[in-house]
């Protein structure tokens, strides 16, 4: 049972707070909590659990707000960060974002959802589409509403029809003037590429080369509009691949990205070579190669002759190259000018590489077919498949 719940901002200001049960919690605790946060810096964050002298405390940080519960009584943690985790994503949806003034320009609202969501201490509604018929989002209108009317609630006053389903997060007896439903098979690549290296005491030469990592994360993602509440049976052509349900990992990648860097006299050279090493069958585009540019670095200049290659804020280097060119190979050449002092570059940059692939799955995984049960009538079902690149890193 939590006992109340604080919104604490970045500099330590509590924004929020709701009491939960007839025992009232101090204030000073938040000031505990925040200097011990001062003091132990970033690990103090990332612990879920905290034992104050007085209290327990669940903390969940996003958005730089730091939602904390506080509990006496003995109860399961994960309940306690798993509600705070639902908070957040509730205000997030309803506020469209989190930060310190979308809270305070919207302190009606998150009272009114927090009562809906916490009963006496404990979660009670946390479905977004049941407290979105219980409680209307903020927009202009319902603003200028309240200035008319005078009246600065929120709240519904007839029960939502997704209480009387069967399924929460589902409204009673859904209906839709077209049936459909589209399933997505969505896959990410993740691939660590080390280097090779080549060179002598007075310079440097290193060359994108072995393979150390590359491996296939995958969800399905299904988007229904059919009326009703049917059972949906899907079936996959080859589900022997799904016997062992570990991360599926590959023997080589569908594009190759060679770094080439030398360094000497105070100027490092670069030239970057993209390709398709192995083709599958469809277009790869939204390529992608992004770096950070090493320490010590006065200026850079790099030119492409695919693609456009721009420098932002913080020495990040974006090289976009969108779909790859059958004609020719995306190369990107330039110079680093380092410091005074300098001859030759000691930190050399982690490229991260981004692709997508529709049409295929390349862990081999395919859908055979959708059934419907439990309803009379016919829909339309769409397949397709995804492969993306997730944390695709090429080591220089």
């Amino acid at each position: 049972m939590l006992q109340c719940i604080f919104l604490v901002s970045e500099s330590g200001e509590v924004m929020l707070e709701k009491q939960l049960t007839g025992h009232r919690v101090d204030r000073s605790i938040c000031a505990w909590f925040w200097e011990q946060a001062i003091c132990q810096g970033d690990s103090f964050k990332q612990q879920p659990v905290i034992a104050s002298p007085t209290h327990y405390l669940f903390q969940v940080f996003r958005e730089g707000i730091t939602f904390l519960a506080c509990t006496q009584v003995e109860m399961p943690p994960l309940m306690g960060i798993e509600f705070l985790c639902r908070v957040a994503d509730v205000l997030s949806d309803y506020l469209g974002g989190l930060n310190e003034d979308l809270i305070k320009d919207n302190f009606v609202i998150v009272y009114e959802l927090l009562d809906e969501m916490i009963d006496n201490g404990f979660p009670l509604i946390t479905e977004p589409n049941i407290l979105q018929e219980m409680i209307a989002p903020p927009n202009i209108v319902s603003k200028a509403l309240s200035v008319v009317t005078g009246s600065s609630s929120n709240v519904s006053n007839t029960l939502p029809g997704a209480t009387a389903s069967c399924v929460p997060w589902r409204a009673a007896e859904p209906k839709y003037s077209n049936n459909e439903a589209y399933v997505d098979l969505v896959e990410e690549m993740d691939a660590i590429i080390n280097s090779t290296t080549l060179g002598s005491l007075n310079s440097s030469y290193f060359i994108g080369g072995v393979l150390l990592k590359c491996e296939i994360y995958g969800e399905v993602q299904v988007n229904s509009h059919i009326s009703g509440l049917p059972d949906l049976t899907l079936s996959f052509a080859n589900p022997s691949i799904l016997d062992d349900v570990r991360v599926r990992k590959l023997k080589s990648t569908p594009i190759y990205v060679k770094p080439q860097l030398t360094s000497d006299g105070g100027i490092c050279r670069v030239n970057v070579l993209v390709g398709i090493k192995n083709d599958p069958g469809k277009t790869i585009d939204s390529v992608t190669v992004q770096f950070q540019l090493p320490p010590f670095i006065l200026s850079a200049d790099l030119t492409s002759n695919h693609g456009t290659v721009n420098i932002l804020a913080k020495k990040t280097c974006i090289w976009s190259i969108g779909q790859i060119p059958k004609d020719k190979a995306p190369s990107m050449s330039g110079t680093f000018v380092l410091e005074t002092g300098l001859e030759r570059l000691h930190v050399f940059p982690t490229f991260q590489v981004g692709f997508r692939i529709m049409g295929v799955a390349l862990s081999g995984l395919q859908i055979d077919k959708l059934d419907l049960k439990t309803v009379p009538y016919r829909f339309y079902k769409g397949f397709r498949s995804l492969t993306q690149a997730g944390e695709f890193e090429v080591r220089s």
